[in-house]
């Protein structure tokens, strides 16, 4: 399938390395503009530069409705418009079993990992709406329904981010605002690495070859913000299934 993402805008969150940078790269490739946003801009602003003159880095501590107002507003300024979201960025460190837990660090990944994707729906949906159009994807996870030792904080998020895509799909699609959820299985990031070297649960004994790389993700994310995605906004698509991988284009 052709991809033209041409005149749009994208803002992808935790942009600097992983998913999110595969996703800036993989959209630009596509045509789109693309503002990659992370707490701190050093990678971002790497990566930027060399995608081009249609990338721009800005720093987004997403836990702040503040940080996440401001770059959505540099977007709209810098480009003219935002079409499509990325809520990305999230934590599953400390890795640890409820009763071991770290209270404030728990806390630290509900702020990212749900009121992260709360306050990108919260500043994107009045500018998308306002402008006509718009897709909105949070990358979700199997951990939205299932249960997994020492992931309680990872896996709570998860669902309540599920939860959020279908609530904000039922407020927003008659008005041409799409809101879809994105389970990519397990991806060879960063992310991987800690969870192997936790030792913790099944996840953590996967071998590197198992998981898939971001660059699948970034397709993914690309398709589901043209048209062909539509039938699956308000719930989450899994590349985890041949039929998902097929449709994307990643396996014939």
């Amino acid at each position: 399938m052709s991809i033209d993402l041409t005149g749009k805008t994208a803002l992808i969150t935790g942009a600097s390395r992983g998913i999110g940078e595969a996703a800036a790269r993989i959209l630009a490739g596509y045509g789109a503009n693309v503002v990659l946003a992370a707490r701190s801009t050093s990678d971002c602003e790497r990566i930027a530069t060399e995608i081009g003159g249609k990338a721009l880095a800005v720093a987004c501590d997403v836990a702040r409705y503040s940080d996440v107002e401001a770059a959505i507003g540099k977007a709209v300024s810098h480009f003219g418009s935002l079409d499509i979201l990325v809520n990305n960025a999230g934590l599953i460190d400390p890795i640890a079993r409820i009763e071991e837990s770290d209270p404030e660090a728990w806390g630290q990944v509900v702020d990212v990992n749900l009121k992260g994707v709360y306050h990108g729906l919260r500043a994107a949906i009045p500018v998308m709406k306002k402008q006509g159009s718009g897709v909105i994807i949070n990358i979700s996870s199997g951990a939205a329904t299932g249960a997994l030792e020492g992931w309680s904080h990872y896996c709570a998020t998860k669902a309540a981010v599920l939860s959020l895509t279908r609530n904000a799909h039922k407020e927003n699609a008659d008005d041409n605002v799409r809101i879809v959820g994105l389970s990519p299985g397990t991806v060879a990031t960063d992310m991987q690495r800690k969870i192997k070297d936790s030792g913790v649960n099944p996840v953590s004994q996967l071998n590197w070859s198992q998981h898939i790389s971001p660059e699948w993700v970034g397709e993914a994310i690309a398709w589901l913000a043209t048209d062909a995605g539509r039938a699956h906004d308000g719930d989450d698509f899994s590349l985890k299934t041949e039929e998902g991988r097929r449709a994307v284009g990643l396996i014939s």
